[in-house]
């Protein structure tokens, strides 16, 4: 699990570089979009439980990991945004990931199952939100498209397992499964959540 963490890292550090190349930023700026848009989530988490200092302060390989990914991201970009499907599939697979280990990090910390399965959604789209503020776009999961409903859904499988006292290591591979195959169905039917209607 710490492997695939640092994986889903390096993924979101690479979805947040794009962005600060579409918005035409230096290699800090790009930098700095990486490093909260791989860290950002688990920083929020982190700090609202106690978890302090933030895990990502405690081992080097987080810091590094994000930086790693927008300095490739940087040199690399037009073959980058070629294989944005890729990414998005990783990207996809991070989500899943952050909102099963942030639930059950949450529920290590004595939360209530709502409020972790709540906190395993921050640690699954914090990132991005603090990516698309910075960068000054309306957030993704503000806008239209499904995202944070399958980070929701995979953090509740968690922990209603939890609840029912149920601690197979199956759960949380299913949970992550569930979130990212949702996730992954919502890019390629274009599923958005629904609007008000116009007048």
């Amino acid at each position: 699990m710490h492997v695939l963490d640092l994986v889903g890292i390096f993924v979101f550090g690479i979805t947040g570089a794009l962005v600060g190349v579409r918005k035409q930023l230096d290699v800090f700026g790009i930098q700095v979009l990486a490093l909260v848009t791989g860290l950002g989530g688990g920083f929020i988490r982190d700090v609202l439980i106690g978890a302090t200092p933030p895990a990502a302060l405690k081992d080097w390989r987080y810091l590094v990991v994000p930086i790693v990914a927008g300095l490739i991201t940087f040199f690399l970009h037009p073959g980058i945004e070629r294989l944005e499907r890729l990414v998005n599939i990783f990207d996809a697979a991070g989500l899943g990931l952050f909102c099963v280990t942030g639930a059950q990090k949450a529920m290590a910390y004595g939360l209530s199952p709502l409020s972790a399965a709540l906190l395993g959604t921050i640690s699954g789209i914090g990132g991005g939100v603090i990516r698309d503020l910075l960068s000054g776009r309306v957030p993704v999961v503000l806008r239209r498209e499904i995202y944070a409903t399958p980070a929701f859904l995979g953090a509740t499988i968690v922990v209603v397992a939890a609840a029912l006292d149920y601690d197979a290591i199956w759960v949380s591979y299913v949970a992550v499964l569930t979130c990212f195959a949702i996730r992954l169905l919502a890019i390629r039917r274009g599923w958005n959540a629904p609007l008000p209607r116009s007048h």
